[in-house]
């Protein structure tokens, strides 16, 4: 084991990205160290580095997605051992960042990695599944219940319709497929109409253009469910053009989960004050979510076995680490849809 590795460095508030090299951790109670094969970018990524987000100790090391082998098991750790392949949702602090080539993780919270599944596939999962999978599931959010993967979960929903903005999003196509085994039907996306098999492969009924107007958005999915009340929309986007009309689709006395600060009109949500409106952390690291993410890691490998969960279209970057700031400009110019961007941090130059 190498006493230092590289990582991607932030060395300061909105600087460039510099790679250079760091301690490799040590495993505390409870935790991993976890030789880091895939590594996924995240829009909060570019955002952290372009507006000065969130972070204050620097230099910074970010990224929050992450699959590899467990180098190492921390005390009191049971049922991972040395050498097995697993998945894991990091945080922005080191050492449990995920833009480096070794970090920790909370083994509650960690995944093996079943042999149907790349590292690079698995690496797709945390982030957007830990957001769609609380936001839909967890008490502090929707609080639907009991959750798919739980005991008396799998269909409780049949027949209620579903509806999704940014269906191919990362975080939008593990909510299609959660909605999906919960038993909601029809399950409607917006999207990119190119992206109407993928999305429809993860079990999307309809697929609308995301460029509709509010009005005829509205009205389709009207058509589609045949006026039944949607009672669960998730907004994937999250962006005040989608906020309004998701708002809109819901139903009273239903629930709009939002990935980012509410920006609906006040005066629109005083005049259906029966709609809740519900934010999600997407981090299952977090005191709050880590019942719901001890529940849903439990069962993730069985998932991902059986095809149930399927991880996001991978892009693979060259230069390991070093290709990250490129991933991440690409994210900023809006120039990724439907694939999960993927760098190998052992890959680095």
């Amino acid at each position: 084991m190498p006493a230092q590795q590289k990582a991607l460095l932030l060395p300061k508030k909105q600087g460039d990205w510099v790679v250079g090299t760091t301690e490799v951790p040590k495993p505390g109670p409870g935790q991993l160290l976890v030789k880091i094969e895939a590594t996924a970018l995240n829009p909060v990524d570019w955002k952290i580095q372009v507006y000065g987000l969130f972070i204050e100790n620097f230099p910074a090391i970010l990224g929050s997605d992450a699959a590899g082998t467990v180098e190492e098991v921390g005390e009191g750790v049971t049922g991972f051992a040395p050498g097995d392949k697993v998945v894991f949702q990091g945080f922005f602090v080191n050492p449990q960042a995920t833009f480096q080539q070794y970090a920790l993780s909370n083994a509650d919270v960690t995944a093996k990695i079943p042999g149907n599944i790349t590292v690079d596939q698995a690496s797709t999962l945390p982030l957007g599944l830990a957001t769609a999978a609380l936001g839909l599931f967890d008490a502090g959010s929707a609080g639907l219940s009991p959750a798919p993967w739980e005991a008396g979960g799998r269909g409780k929903f049949s027949g209620k319709p579903f509806v999704v903005f940014g269906g191919a999003a990362s975080v939008g196509q593990y909510a299609i497929q959660l909605a999906k085994l919960a038993g909601f039907s029809p399950i409607i996306a917006t999207a990119s109409l190119k992206n109407t098999p993928l999305l429809e492969s993860l079990g999307a009924t309809h697929v609308l253009d995301r460029n509709l107007s509010p009005d005829a958005l509205l009205a389709e999915v009207n058509k589609i469910t045949a006026g039944a009340p949607v009672e669960v929309v998730y907004d994937a986007v999250s962006i005040p053009e989608t906020q309004t009309p998701a708002f809109d689709v819901l139903a009273p006395g239903g629930t709009l989960v939002l990935v980012l600060p509410d920006q609906i009109d006040a005066a629109k949500k005083a005049a259906a004050p029966e709609k809740k409106v519900v934010g999600v952390f997407g981090n299952v690291n977090a005191p709050d979510m880590r019942k719901t993410g001890q529940s849903l890691y439990a069962k993730l490998p069985a998932l991902l076995e059986s095809g149930e969960i399927k991880p996001n279209p991978v892009d693979l970057l060259p230069d390991g680490l070093a290709g990250i700031p490129g991933g991440l400009k690409r994210m900023e110019r809006n120039e990724v849809s439907a694939v999960k961007l993927v760098a190998r941090p052992q890959e680095t130059p």
